[in-house]
């Protein structure tokens, strides 16, 4: 699992309000919400490498 960092966001009110009410439309918290935007955001713009599955080895 990856380590987080946190960091402070500043927003204004009514983006702040409309992306509490996208999270809890979709049943995530407000910063899964963030995340699940930003993922989304940078696999859209081939800046974030996918992970590569790990594949049991045959004995």
């Amino acid at each position: 699992m990856s380590q987080k960092k946190a960091f402070a966001l500043r927003i204004d009110a009514d983006k702040l309000a409309a992306l509490e009410k996208w999270a809890a439309d979709e049943f995530r918290s407000t910063n899964g919400q963030i995340e699940w935007i930003i993922d989304k955001a940078l696999r859209s713009a081939g800046r974030l490498k996918e992970k590569q599955e790990q594949k049991p080895q045959n004995p």
